[in-house]
């Protein structure tokens, strides 16, 4: 039985052409359990804007009830991106650094040498830069931003982009760089990558009183060549992207900050190259992470005191207001050293204080470690779905 009947919107009532007065038939409401059910397979901005219906509706996120239907709906719902095809792709550490696709007997290791692949301009440290897109991923030296190659690891494909005109520039601007996304321009059918140059933190003579002014470089795949953007008021940030820095639906998201003391997660079009900025409450980037969870935008704030960290969602970019807390979770064990990823139907992956990575389950609560052999240091995780493709090819088969 219907504990409350809610009023079914855009329904219209018959008017009698005498009292004036409404007359509802029973067909015109539902019961609040099928209501909740079907909200709860919505996005959350689209929760957020029918909050106004009713005051029950306007509490939704507070109802245990409704938001434990809603995280289970969220986790669990299907995307392509976790069919068959997909893959965990490990980056490690110790005793060199190396790509795997998947552990153990069905292992698909890809070894790169960097310095080799640079004509040894370049260092054996890298990482990925924010996620894996149809296939491809961006790796970069971890200490010279300019330093970038886009690698497919299911056919160890790999294409080195050219680099900057900035880097040539008197003096040496390799502190200079910092890279802040890869993605795919689905409008023009390109992959991009984007960089900031700030000048101000290489201190050299040569500048005098005429410190250049920081600005904005973008990678194209099909020119296969950069070229600055016209706007140099974007947040930044002004160290290593991991963990700060994910893909979703043609738009790359970063923590970024202009003052170094309020921070904001940036939202880039790569089509239409418009950014937007979305103020958060968080001031200490070390405990924030950004993730994408199942097809939504997700922030992870990480409590080391307590040893527990929550997930809220943003459920529309530019609107503060819409970032809500889905999952407190915690405290863990003392073992965790840090949030690394976000994967299949809430699978959450931290790293341990041994270098192992330990996996918990967001609709179980459970947590389990996953084996690696001796001596081998796990510090990145990304989701992959294998592309048998060749990178320039793809800029035509996809969309």
């Amino acid at each position: 039985m219907c504990s409350l009947m809610l009023p079914i919107l855009g329904t219209t009532s018959m008017v009698t052409p005498t009292t004036n007065e409404k007359k509802v038939s029973m067909n015109d409401y539902i019961c609040d359990d099928i209501a909740i059910s079907i909200l709860s397979k919505l996005p959350v901005k689209s929760v957020k804007r029918f909050s106004c219906a009713s005051k029950t509706w306007s509490l939704l996120f507070e109802n245990p009830y409704f938001l434990n239907k809603f995280r289970n709906n969220l986790v669990s719902k299907p995307l392509p991106l976790y069919d068959d095809d997909a893959y965990l792709l490990y980056k490690r550490t110790m005793p060199q650094t190396k790509l795997s696709l998947g552990l153990g007997e069905k292992e698909i290791a890809l070894d790169l040498d960097l310095p080799s692949i640079f004509h040894g301009n370049a260092n054996s440290d890298f990482d990925i830069l924010g996620s894996a897109i149809n296939g491809i991923i961006c790796l970069y030296d971890y200490h010279d931003h300019t330093n970038i190659l886009f690698c497919n690891p299911y056919t160890q494909e790999i294409k080195v982009i050219p680099y900057s005109p900035a880097k040539f520039l008197p003096p040496d601007l390799t502190d200079a760089f910092y890279l802040h996304g890869f993605g795919y321009d689905h409008v023009h059918d390109d992959f991009k990558v984007i960089m900031f140059v700030n000048c101000d933190l290489v201190y050299d003579e040569y500048w005098e009183d005429a410190m250049p002014d920081p600005f904005w470089e973008i990678y194209s795949l099909k020119r296969n060549s950069w070229r600055r953007l016209k706007t140099n008021d974007i947040p930044y940030i002004n160290y290593v992207p991991v963990g700060l820095e994910v893909y979703l639906d043609g738009m790359c998201h970063w923590l970024g900050t202009t003052d170094g003391e309020t921070y904001h997660v940036v939202s880039f079009n790569f089509s239409n190259e418009v950014f937007f900025a979305t103020p958060i409450d968080e001031v200490v980037p070390s405990c924030f992470k950004l993730v994408v969870i199942n097809g939504s935008l997700a922030m992870i704030t990480m409590n080391d005191n307590t040893m527990s960290f929550n997930i809220s969602i943003l459920g529309e970019i530019g609107v503060k207001e819409s970032r809500t807390t889905l999952f407190n979770v915690g405290p863990l064990s003392s073992s965790i050293k840090d949030f690394i990823a976000a994967g299949k139907k809430g699978n959450i992956f931290f790293q341990e204080k041994n270098g192992k990575i330990a996996c918990f389950d967001l609709t179980t609560g459970m947590i389990k470690d996953i084996g690696l052999e001796e001596k081998s240091y796990i510090d990145q995780v990304v989701f992959y779905k294998k592309n048998p493709n060749r990178i320039e090819e793809l800029i035509w088969f996809l969309y």
